[in-house]
């Protein structure tokens, strides 16, 4: 029974001889899962120690014959990365007559504790994890420290930290710039000691401060005074954060200057915009579709086939043409199609032959796939979306300069290590798993932002796949944490969570029965692979923003699929890279070769540049062809199975998985909604590098959520939902989304902008 930590501990331990005491601690070492080196010498202790930077060290302070305890600990606080270590000392048992000795003398040499000899290994085991537990992890929040600080000193916005009495504790450059103090002329003054700007209303800071009093954010526009004396105008956000005792330690604000053109107060509206869609961002080519019903506005196929009395000769001279075309040498199947309809042309009515001529112009145009955009719509929210979405991701900049920033360098991942069997609460939640309205965000909640690792053992097993690879269950856990270690936490859509919520609509849709009689085992591994990975590493920001700042990706990827070429080559890259996660190190190389192309091709069928591509493919290969058929059982398996149609299947599969949000229960697709959005406004960075902003709708300040999300489900998702429920059958989803599409629409006729209606008042 193994309990572990997130990070797993390196400990030293500094023995001369070998001895119960020196095995009971490398047994203890094993069993908590910490890495273990012994040194025998002082010497050889620092050197090891300076390779390695253990958390914890342990020193036998038994025998002064062979090293001096004191000393050998003196050596290694001496050394710069002891300051972040917990050494311990190993002392001899005591005579009971005996006083016991002072522990001062050991702390002055610089030990963390001292430990009296025991060599119960349940005593070493019990040791080694409460000092991890408590001194390690209090370090690593220590040095976790620097790197907020180092965050603080180089972010745009000011940051003021005062305590709870309002003394100033700490400002970042970007205040010191904005107020031309320094900011030794200000910590550890009060607020008060420093001059107002007499532009406030006279009430202001007393509503401020009865607000953070009480421990609540204030948010607003306030007047501050700069050094020279001139006034400014901010935004300012205040955060009282609450420290030891449950009392108000510190208080936070954040500030930036408020630009305004015709001076009211804008009312900072936390909007949205929804797009999960794996970088919607990036250039979608949209529907030239108003907001009507197109499909009562679409022509009626059958209206459009020949009438009269030249039907029939029509018919046999098509199929004449087709043979005369069928004999001819390898051609692209374009120009076999162009061919068969001049050869129709031939002898057709006027009537036909100039309707086959539109077709024949719009044939020879290379996207095929592509809906051009025809006049600009009305809407900001439409224009932008499909403007912003469908651009080739690289607006020029002025003068066609290309702006350089290295914004995305592969972090350190960390490693990962096995976990407990699922602790009970969990199971018991996961148990309800397999219906659609499971809640993600609470499995999220329950297993502190690893819902991925928990939700995946439990898919991936129920669909058999550590049979169908081989591999163990201990592989797979492992593998589920590396992965799910590699998305960032920070990101407030783009997380690990999106990527479980993925995995759970995947397995949902793979147990639908028409789905489930279309695909084989492979392709279910193949789809539960590829929701697991598909956004891996995700850095937040969408394509065009990557592409428009010369990121390192862009470049890597010819700024073509730029995320979801990264999020393939990456999960293959930290799947192989150690064997201990490496779910495929036991199929053959012909079998990988499969599952590999079939993975890479769902993830980048995720990229929405193709979004209408995949959508009328799908609907032009298997939905038509099967209504036409619709009482063939047999017919519709044919269609289902081949191998071209299997892969559209998939494609649609992870499409609508990614972007299922719009059709959970209302309160899902609100929380989703709010959280695409806060990625969204990340903006603020495009202009603060100078960047043409890909979508200016979604501004923090102006952005309606409503109209985004009504704007996104009628270009992007009620078609492709349709096409997908005639196929798989999915009554609740429909419901869901048109009842989501109600709340909508009922929020932006009330002119609310926000995620929620106002309070009744």
């Amino acid at each position: 029974h193994h309990i572990h930590s997130l990070l797993s501990a390196q400990v030293l331990l500094v023995f001369a001889k070998e001895d119960s005491q020196s095995d009971a601690f490398w047994w203890a070492c094993d069993r908590a899962g910490f890495r273990c080196n012994i040194a025998r010498t002082p010497e050889s202790a620092v050197e090891c120690f300076l390779d390695k930077h253990h958390e914890i060290i342990v020193i036998d302070g038994r025998h002064s014959r062979y090293f001096e305890p004191e000393a050998v600990c003196r050596l290694i606080r001496a050394t710069k990365p002891s300051e972040n270590t917990v050494i311990l000392a190993v002392v001899p048992q005591k005579p009971p007559d005996q006083d016991e000795p002072s522990v001062l003398p050991l702390l002055c040499a610089g030990f963390s504790r001292r430990f009296v000899e025991n060599s119960s290994v349940s005593a070493c085991y019990n040791e080694l994890i409460q000092i991890e537990h408590g001194e390690v992890r209090c370090q690593f929040k220590l040095r976790a420290c620097n790197s907020v600080f180092t965050a603080l000193e180089h972010c745009q916005e000011a940051v003021e930290i005062t305590s709870e009495d309002h003394i100033i504790q700490y400002v970042n450059p970007a205040f010191e710039r904005m107020m031309g103090y320094h900011k030794g002329e200000l910590i550890g003054k009060e607020l008060t000691e420093l001059p107002k700007s007499d532009k406030n209303r006279a009430d202001l800071l007393d509503t401020i401060n009865t607000c953070i009093k009480k421990g609540k954010e204030w948010q607003g526009i306030y007047y501050a005074r700069k050094k020279s004396g001139d006034s400014i105008q901010q935004h300012v956000k205040i955060i009282p954060v609450i420290g030891q005792g449950g009392k108000i330690r510190h208080f936070v604000a954040i500030k930036r200057p408020h630009i305004d053109n015709n001076n009211q107060v804008s009312q900072m509206i936390l909007s949205i915009y929804y797009m999960s869609i794996t970088s919607l961002c990036l250039s979608i080519e949209c529907h030239s579709l108003r907001h009507r019903d197109r499909r009562k506005d679409s022509i009626d196929a059958r209206s459009l086939s020949s009438r009269g009395s030249d039907a029939p000769s029509l018919q046999n001279r098509r199929y004449s043409s087709v043979a005369r075309i069928h004999s001819m040498t390898i051609e692209a199947p374009i120009t076999k199609v162009i061919n068969i309809i001049n050869a129709a042309q031939e002898s057709s009515p006027v009537t036909v032959a100039e309707a086959l001529d539109r077709v024949l112009e719009i044939l020879r145009t290379t996207e095929l796939y592509s809906p051009q955009l025809a006049s600009k719509e009305d809407d900001p929210h439409t224009n932008d979306l499909v403007g912003g979405l469908m651009s080739d991701g690289l607006r020029r900049l002025s003068g066609n300069e290309y702006v350089f920033c290295k914004n995305m360098s592969q972090s350190q991942l960390a490693i990962p290590v096995t976990l407990n069997d699922v602790p009970p609460s969990i199971a018991e939640m996961l148990n309800d798993e397999e219906c659609w309205e499971f809640n993600i965000l609470e499995l999220e909640a329950a297993t502190h932002k690893r819902p991925l690792t928990y939700l995946g053992l439990k898919i991936f097993t129920s669909f058999g796949a550590c049979e169908f690879l081989n591999c163990s269950e201990a592989t797979l856990r492992s593998w589920l944490q590396l992965i799910e270690a590699s998305y960032h936490s920070s990101n407030s859509y783009h997380n690990s969570t999106h990527a479980a919520d993925v995995l759970h609509a995947t397995a949902y849709f793979l147990r639908k029965e028409r789905v489930k009689s279309s695909l084989d085992q492979l392709d279910e591994v193949v789809a539960l692979i590829a929701a697991t990975v598909h956004d891996v590493d995700h850095p937040g920001r969408t394509n065009s923003f990557l592409c428009n700042a010369g990121s390192e990706l862009a470049i890597l990827y010819n700024d073509t699929a730029v995320l979801e070429s990264h999020h393939a080559a990456l999960a293959f890259q930290l799947t192989v890279r150690d064997s201990k996660s490496n779910i495929f190190k036991n199929i053959d190389r012909n079998q990988f070769r499969t599952l590999r192309q079939a993975i890479i091709d769902m993830v980048l069928a995720t990229e929405m540049t193709r979004h209408f591509e995949h959508v009328n493919k799908f609907v032009n290969s298997i939905n038509k062809p099967m209504a036409s058929i619709n009482s063939d059982c047999e017919g519709q398996a044919n269609i289902r199975n081949s191998p071209e149609n299997r892969l559209l299947i998939k494609r649609m599969l992870i499409k609508c998985a990614d972007v299922a949000n719009p059709c959970r229960p209302l309160e899902l697709c609100i929380e989703w909604a709010g959280r695409i959005s806060e990625e969204y406004f990340a903006q603020d960075e495009e202009k603060r590098q100078g960047l043409p902003v890909v979508m200016p709708v979604f501004d923090r300040n102006t952005c309606s959520v409503p109209k985004s999300q009504i704007s996104f489900i009628d270009y992007f998702i009620t078609d492709m939902f349709d096409a997908w429920d005639a196929f798989a059958s999915l009554p609740g989803l429909m419901e869901h989304l048109s009842e989501n599409y109600k709340y909508w629409k009922s929020l932006d006729e009330m002119k609310c902008k926000s995620l929620r209606p106002p309070p009744p008042s």
